[in-house]
């Protein structure tokens, strides 16, 4: 997931930049709001996380000239300023969620990963594939040659996750926030522990092994 910050204070910027790469997003950086809105355009995020106070064009201007050009990626506001008209404001400009300075990180988050959620949230085929392997989304089941594989709540999340990203190598960072809802300590084994159980369901009882360990990167699903 590409992520576009658009913040002209230093300090702010650089953390918010910092905390997201290290929560599993790519995150770029802009200083003002020219550059956010030319970044904007010429790159496909999935998500802008845009100051209102800014130099050069406002937050406001970079979203109303977003939403000209027929750029519809969610927008998150954030500003010191916490007047009821101002978060009017940038809701009726097309902005999706509006977070007052300052805030806890864990919020902005939360805040981000609904956002990214609702985002993704357009119908699609309730199948995923891989192979002989076959993921029913609406009916919660997986299955591999016709044979059912009986899944726990996380073990069908990681799946799903590594089926909707395959031939990508995700690291254990971006699986971490994804499935887990936590930032990624590498003191702790339960990523690996998790892949290797459902590598054990997935892949122990057939020749052709779908889920790979790229060492000191990640994990990744794809048929070789």
């Amino acid at each position: 997931m590409k992520i576009l910050i658009v913040e002209d204070e230093p300090k702010t910027g650089d953390y918010l930049k910092q905390g997201l790469s290290e929560a599993g997003f790519v995150a770029d950086l802009a200083r003002d709001g020219w550059d956010g809105l030319e970044l904007a355009k010429a790159n496909p995020y999935d998500l802008l996380i845009l100051d209102v106070m800014l130099p050069g064009l406002d937050g406001w201007q970079v979203l109303d000239g977003l939403r000209r050009a027929g750029i519809v990626t969610p927008v998150l506001f954030l500003s010191a300023r916490d007047q009821i008209e101002d978060r009017v404001k940038g809701l009726e400009l097309g902005a999706d969620d509006y977070l007052v300075k300052p805030f806890a990180f864990a919020e902005l988050l939360a805040r981000v990963r609904g956002l990214l959620r609702r985002g993704r949230a357009t119908p699609e085929a309730g199948l995923l594939n891989a192979a002989d392997l076959e993921m029913d989304l609406l009916r919660r089941r997986v299955q591999r040659q016709g044979q059912r594989i009986e899944l726990t709540a996380k073990e069908f999340a990681l799946l799903e996750l590594l089926l909707r990203r395959q031939g990508e190598v995700l690291p254990r960072s971006l699986i971490a926030s994804q499935v887990w809802d936590m930032n990624f300590d590498s003191d702790t084994n339960v990523i690996d522990v998790a892949v290797r159980r459902l590598r054990a369901k997935v892949d122990d009882d057939y020749p052709d092994k779908l889920i790979h360990t790229v060492r000191g990167m990640g994990y990744v699903l794809e048929a070789r």
